[in-house]
């Protein structure tokens, strides 16, 4: 099993960087400036006061022991990224991409969203630092997640609505990167998840790989010992390659990612070229982005982070389904047992680790990476379940 790591824009035979010429020059500029900053003493110290102070890291690793007691095998720990300032993971690499944007000089912030909670987490991110706001979102996505669109014009941002193709997140994205063409000159696209073209695979998981540095640290002083697995859903694939980031280089710990069954991208998926990078990515007949469908629009994505592809065909982890049946369940099971909402994301991961516990012992540990409240899905969910 190999250790994933990014050479020249590429994990393996998977990322790089297929875009026009004139965004070639953008991409190129933006590593420049990543790569001087993510190691610059003022940037981090900026970036930790917002991490602590506004964000509210660090956040907690808590015991599921309601859960826990009721699978009866491996203890589940949760890594409550759903605490975090405006409910999930998304604000962390928002805050880290908007202090980069600032340095370039930028005044105009771009980004795609889904579930609308990097929509939100951007828009926030905006609010503080002053800067114009424009989200592009998926007509359909904006429909079954309006609580998050009004949080999102409520901040001060423009959402903007994509009805072309199915106006889901992948539409979405081929909307932000048009209005990036168009506006390279005076424009950041502050990309929420582990994909697009080099460098922002890796930008998304440097600022995310808080996730995992502060859960290793908190496992070994909790339990002495590394987790047995590491549990996370994947849609593009930024909360999961924050929360294996740490446990990379350490070959006893299994990676776990969890798809939804309906957009299987990493289990079905084949190399091909989408949004400027090439992943695994689920193809019709005529070698198309296929039509996706999730419960979770934040996984309703037909590709995934050029890593991800790496570490599947590696070896290094291992990546399941779940449908959405089970994880609306997993939803409901966590709010009962241990009053704790996950987001419908989260809640494939939970759904997941309930069945690997139950194969595991006592001595085993899962942590499961909790990417989001469910505050967002609450009356999507009363709708399926009452209609």
């Amino acid at each position: 099993m190999s250790i994933s790591v990014v050479q020249n824009g590429f994990y393996g035979e998977f990322g790089g960087s297929y875009i026009p010429e004139n965004l070639q020059e953008v991409m190129n500029n933006l590593t420049k400036q990543f790569n001087y900053y993510k190691d610059d003493t003022e940037f981090n110290e900026e970036l930790h006061f917002y991490l602590k102070e506004y964000i509210g890291r660090e956040n907690p690793l808590t015991l599921a022991k309601n859960l826990t007691a009721k699978i009866g095998g491996a203890k589940i720990y949760l890594k409550r990224e759903d605490l975090n300032h405006t409910g999930s993971h998304k604000i962390n690499n928002a805050i880290g991409q908007i202090l980069l944007a600032k340095r370039m000089g930028a005044k105009r912030i771009i980004a795609e969203t889904g579930a609308g909670q990097h929509g939100v987490a951007t828009a926030t991110a905006c609010a503080i630092f002053g800067m114009d706001c424009v989200i592009y979102m998926g007509k359909v996505d904006m429909e079954r997640q309006a609580l998050n669109v009004f949080r999102m014009e409520l901040l001060g941002a423009k959402v903007v609505p994509v009805e072309k193709g199915q106006g889901r997140l992948k539409d979405a994205v081929d909307e932000a990167l048009n209005d990036l063409a168009a506006n390279y000159e005076h424009t950041f696209y502050l990309l929420g998840s582990a994909v697009g073209p080099h460098p922002y695979p890796t930008i998304v998981k440097h600022f995310q790989s808080i996730i995992s540095e502060e859960s290793k640290k908190q496992i070994l002083y909790k339990e002495g010992k590394l987790p047995t697995a590491i549990v996370a859903c994947a849609g593009g694939g930024s909360n999961a390659i924050g929360a294996f980031a740490h446990y990379l280089d350490e070959p006893s710990v299994r990676l776990v990612g969890v798809e939804p069954s309906e957009a299987p991208s990493l289990t079905e998926g084949v190399p091909a070229v989408i949004h400027g990078f090439k992943c695994l990515t689920l193809l019709d007949e005529q070698k198309n982005p296929k039509p996706t469908y999730s419960i979770a629009a934040g996984l309703d994505y037909p590709g995934v982070g050029p890593e991800h592809s790496h570490l599947k065909t590696s070896g290094r982890a291992e990546y399941v389904t779940v449908s959405g049946e089970e994880a609306l369940e997993a939803f409901q099971t966590l709010s009962k047992l241990e009053g704790i909402i996950p987001a419908l994301e989260s809640s494939h991961a939970v759904a997941h680790a309930v069945k690997l516990a139950a194969d595991l012992t006592a001595d085993d540990l899962i942590i499961v990476n909790l990417s989001g409240r469910g505050d967002k899905d609450v009356e999507q969910v009363f709708n399926m379940l009452t209609n």
